[in-house]
Formats: C-alpha cells, structure tokens, sequence
C-alpha cells in the first residue's frame, strides 16, 4: 500500500548513530592517534606496462612511459614535472645504452660543466671515484676538495709531470711477478695435482699481467713523447724518429736504475749506441747519425726546459696520482693564449689517467687489489684536437677501451663545428665517431646553424632541434634583485639522447649544498662595499 512500510526497507539509522559509525572508520594513513598505529609513508600501486593494442582495452586513455630515475637524480621533465635521474655507469649496468660514456654539447655558460659536477658528486656518492683530467678554468677543484680528494696543480712554475715516469706500472709488476712467485712455492709445496694446478695458473697469470703492464707503460711513454713532439712542431714526427724514441726508451730502462727524465732521454740519443745508429741508417757516418737525429734532439730540448714549456714534463712529477680518492688536475694557472700547452697538458694528464686506472685495474685481476670503478672528465675536449695533426688519433686511442677497463667517461665540448673545423676529413670522421660511440649525448643550448652537423651523429626531430635552438635565445631583461640581469630560458636544460630515441628535456636542479660548488663566477662577485665576497 502507498506510504507504507514494506519488509525490504529499513529505517535509516539516528543522526547521532551514524556519526559516530563514521567517526570510528580510520582515515586514508589508518587510525589517527598516538599508538593508533597511522601509516606515514603510503606504498604506491604497482606499475604495469603493455603495448597500446593489450592496455587500450583494458584502460582507454593513453601515455608515455615516465622517464627513467635510474642513476643521478638529475631533474624534472620540462614539459611533464616529472622527475628524472642518470648517468653514463648506472645505465649502463642496467642495459640502457651500450658504452658507458657521455658526450656533452653546449653554448658557453648554460650549465654543462654543472650538470657534469652534478653527475660526478652523484657517482661520488656511490663509491666511485671521479678523476678529471684536466680542469683549465678551473671547474671541478672546489668541489674534489669538498669530497676530500686530491687536487694536482699543473702548469710553468706550478707542478712538473714526467711524461716518462711509468708511475705505477713499475711497482704493480713487481708485486705481481712476486705473487707469481708465491703462488709458485704453493705448487711445489703440495702434493696434491689438483690443488696445485690452479696455483701454477694463477701464476701464470700473474707473470702474463706483468709483462702486459710493462709493455703497455712502454707504448704510454712513446705515444706521449710523440704527441709532444706533434705539438711543437705542429707536424708528426717521421717514421724513423719514431723507431729512435722506442729503442732509446728500451736502452734508458736497460742503463738506469730510477726514473728517466727527458733529458737522459736525450743523452742516450747524443751517445750514439750502436742500435740507433742502426736504425738512423748511418752507414757507418757519424754525421748521417747526427743528421737524421739533429730535428729530434732540438724537438727534444723544446720540453726540456729551455722552451715554451718550460720544465713542466721534464723534471720529477711532484704529486703521483691517488686513485683510492677523487682526483683533479689544476691547469687553471695556463693562460688561455697559450692554448698548445694547455693542449699538451691536457694530453699528459689524459695519458696519466688512463695508465694509473689500467694499472689498478691490473691488480684488481690479480687479486691484489679491491676492484674499483672510476668516472674519468675529459673538459675543453676541442683544444686538444686542434693543437696539431695526429692528436685525433691520440685521443681516439685513449677513449676507445672505456668499457673494458671499467672506467665510465665524459667528454665535454661546445658545438659540433670543434669538430667540423679539425683540418683533414679522416680526423674529422674520427671526431665524429667520440659522438657516435658514446653511450649517451646530451645536448644544452645551440644555434640553429649546428642542427645539420648534429644530425650527422645523432638524430633529433624537428620539435628537438627547435627545442635546442629555443634554448638558445638569449631571453629578455628584467629587474633581478635591483639590478638589470639577463633571464635565459635554456639555462641549466638539457635534451638527453639515446640512439634514435625521443630526447628527454629536463631541467637541472641543484641542492642548496651544491650551489655553493657551481659558482664559475666567482670573480665578478662584488660585494656592495667593492670588496669581494667570500
């Protein structure tokens, strides 16, 4: 009947019955309240991914995947907010890119060095040591000094570096040949033949290393002793001139019983023997020798003290390299102008490097040290191309066994046309394969006219390349702080490139700590009272 109550309707409950049921729900976090147990931290839901025939039946709005945070926390996405990490080492022991390498391309003062000073104090943190080999403004000093590295200052009447010490080297193969040894006494002291077969191939291994280490330290030391030579005289030295260097080193390490200088170097090629004068081809005549030898002996004399690099490389290194901490080489005291001995510092502190890390990594194999990765800068990489023919071979050479000897890398430069203005094709393609090979490029600000060289190496749609060109714009002035400051929109904003993948634009953000540790202006700054600020 209408108006009356049917058995399937139920009388809504008192007002003050019902709040109080709602009262007693727990909130989204749980029971509110001290001891009520209220969860601080919410799990998020599980993730799934699927191709866009599977999920747009299950859920009918589309997405992109979220950008990758694996690594260095580096940003946010430009356009999305959301954030984003990376870094040559991390994803490449994930499988994200195939070398784990860099390449950093960027007007000038749009924050490529920061961002890289970013990644380095991330790896830092993760227990891998950053070395960079070669810091010229300087950059980097402050923020190793932070970490409590080593800071290596190089320059005329700064530091010495003797490009023909073999550092480590020597004394790595004498503890391996010892542990040869050891492992050997192991093997005859058992009676057991299964127990001392892998004594007897550890030993093996170790007299095998060794000899690997010292004839690598060999090629080290002639490799730089031409590319020297190369910078002074703006030319390779002949075949020939070659041949006379390698036997000379050999007769140096057979004679003394220290180091080598430069000048014993000379020396031994002012004595004659009679092995360089078999190589110069003599016939016989003291004064073919002294021909064929006399443009080596004055390029020689060039580094040893009595030219524009003073004695730089020809007297003891001061400071060995200490790679069980982050290490820096200062080459802020060389003039801009003097861009070949900047060049040829560069060069020796690279060669340096790259040995020291080989030799750790020597012992590692051995077991007679623990295994450790290193994150190696290589800055201003343009000045060292240009400052004479060859130097794209000896830099290519040095960057190629990046993944097999552990060691994640970055190389730093302006724009492609470093590059393009190299003098020869060959050393221009080899420029461009440090682009190719690397496991990712990462792109700042760039004018329009480097869009069609970039795009030789990396391929970047239309949106990209307008994106990068945006950044460039030099923005609109504006009152900051009272004073008149330029607003650039592509400060501090990258475009990371994998392959041909789509680029992810981000946005640098720094902690309030580091900040204190990115002021490359350091001395434009100009405390009210005309004094500067510390």
């Amino acid at each position: 009947m209408f108006g009356s109550k049917t058995k399937h309707q139920r009388t809504p409950p008192p007002a003050t019955k019902l709040s109080a049921a709602v009262a007693r729900r727990p909130g989204l976090r749980g029971w509110r309240g001290r001891g009520q147990g209220e969860a601080v931290y919410i799990t998020a839901a599980d993730e799934w991914r699927g191709t866009s025939v599977q999920v747009c039946g299950l859920w009918p709005f589309v997405g992109g995947s979220g950008t990758p945070i694996l690594g260095v926390p580096i940003g946010v996405h430009t356009d999305t907010g959301a954030p984003f990490g990376a870094d040559p080492i991390s994803w490449f022991m994930h499988g994200m890119i195939n070398n784990p390498s860099m390449f950093v391309l960027g007007l000038p003062h749009y924050g490529k060095s920061t961002l890289v000073r970013h990644i380095v104090l991330g790896l830092a943190g993760r227990s891998i040591n950053p070395l960079i080999l070669g810091d010229l403004k300087p950059d980097y000093v402050d923020l190793i000094e932070a970490l409590g590295g080593q800071v290596i200052s190089l320059g005329p009447g700064r530091g010495h570096l003797n490009v023909l010490d073999p550092g480590e080297a020597t004394g790595a193969a004498v503890r391996l040949l010892a542990s040869a040894e050891e492992h050997r006494a192991k093997a005859n002291r058992t009676t057991d033949s299964a127990s001392a077969a892998p004594l007897l191939a550890a030993a093996v291994k170790a007299e095998k290393l060794a000899e690997q280490l010292l004839a690598d330290s060999h090629n080290r030391r002639l490799n730089m002793i031409t590319a020297l030579i190369t910078i002074v005289r703006n030319a390779k030295p002949s075949a020939h001139e070659e041949s006379l260097i390698d036997r000379a080193l050999h007769i140096l390490d057979e004679r003394l019983n220290r180091v080598p200088l430069i000048g014993d170097l000379i020396e031994v090629i002012k004595d004659a023997p009679d092995e360089l004068r078999a190589i110069a081809l003599d016939r016989g005549d003291m004064s073919r020798y002294l021909d064929a030898t006399d443009q080596l002996r004055q390029s020689l004399y060039s580094l040893d003290g009595s030219g524009r690099f003073s004695d730089m490389f020809s007297q003891p290194t001061d400071q060995p390299m200490d790679l069980t901490k982050p290490v820096v080489f200062d080459l802020s005291g060389i003039s801009d102008t003097q861009r070949d001995i900047q060049a040829a510092c560069l060069l020796a502190c690279w060669s340096t490097g790259f040995a020291t890390v080989q030799v750790a990594h020597t012992l590692a194999d051995a077991g007679l040290e623990p295994r450790r990765n290193y994150f190696v800068v290589m800055d201003e990489l343009w000045r060292a191309l240009r400052s004479g023919e060859g130097m794209v071979d000896r830099v290519d050479s040095l960057t190629r066994l990046n993944r097999t000897e552990g060691v994640g890398q970055a190389m730093i430069t302006h724009t492609m046309s470093d590059l393009e203005a190299l003098p020869t094709e060959s050393e221009r393609m080899k420029a461009h394969g440090f682009v190719e090979r690397s496991g990712m490029v990462v792109c700042g600000a760039l004018p329009g006219a480097e869009m069609e060289k970039l795009n030789k190496a990396v391929t970047l749609s239309r949106a990209e390349q307008a994106r990068l060109i945006s950044w460039a714009d030099p923005g609109s002035w504006t009152d900051v702080g009272g004073s008149r400051k330029r607003v650039r929109p592509g400060l501090g904003k990258f475009l990371f490139k994998v392959g041909g993948r789509p680029g992810i634009p981000v946005a640098l953000k720094l902690t309030s700590v580091e900040k204190s540790l990115h002021d490359t202006n350091k001395r434009w700054t100009i405390s009210r009272n005309g004094e500067g600020e510390n």
